[in-house]
């Protein structure tokens, strides 16, 4: 007995662990959606029955009600352009990363400038010619005298403002 393989019994359709895992993919992409801020939904190219059932995952808090209504959003995600929605989501990914890479390293030219000397005011003027560097200082001043004393970091909020006010209009952002 000779067992052969035969090629008319393959039509290529997908295994049901396959079909499974894709399902399961797009229940996971459907979860990662219900925990985005309604203006970050509104540029993604969803139906109006997925909107509103992205609207209402909120309101499912009881474990098995936010399960069933997971998997209705996975149901749904079936029938929308998951490609572009990927896009736009990694898209927001790595600009929510720039903030945040841009975030710290005004964080560190804050304690830099707090901790440092005139040396590191220089440096800062110079990559940010439109600085003041006299209410500069003063805040420093402040903000030191505040780190001395133990006293709330107000001065140092308020460096932190100044610098991030001065990076979004170096940068066109104001």
């Amino acid at each position: 007995m000779v067992d052969s393989y035969d090629d008319s019994l393959d039509t290529g359709e997908k295994s049901k662990s396959q079909v499974k895992r894709e399902l399961h993919a797009l229940v996971d992409l459907g979860e990662r959606l219900t925990t985005l801020k309604p203006d970050l939904l509104a540029k993604l190219p969803l139906t109006d029955a997925m909107r509103r059932a992205l609207a209402d995952a909120p309101k499912h808090t009881a474990n098995i009600a936010r399960k069933r209504h997971l998997m209705f959003i996975g149901k749904l995600m079936r029938d929308q352009d998951t490609d572009a929605i990927l896009t736009l989501l990694d898209q927001l990914d790595a600009s929510t990363r720039q903030y945040n890479e841009r975030f710290h390293g005004l964080e560190r030219w804050r304690d830099r400038l707090i901790a440092g000397d005139d040396a590191v005011l220089e440096k800062f003027v110079l990559d940010y010619p439109e600085a003041d560097r006299q209410q500069l200082r003063s805040l420093i001043r402040q903000a030191q005298h505040e780190l001395a004393t133990n006293k709330p970091p107000a001065s140092s909020r308020k460096i932190f403002k100044y610098i991030r006010e001065l990076d979004e209009t170096q940068r066109g952002l104001r």
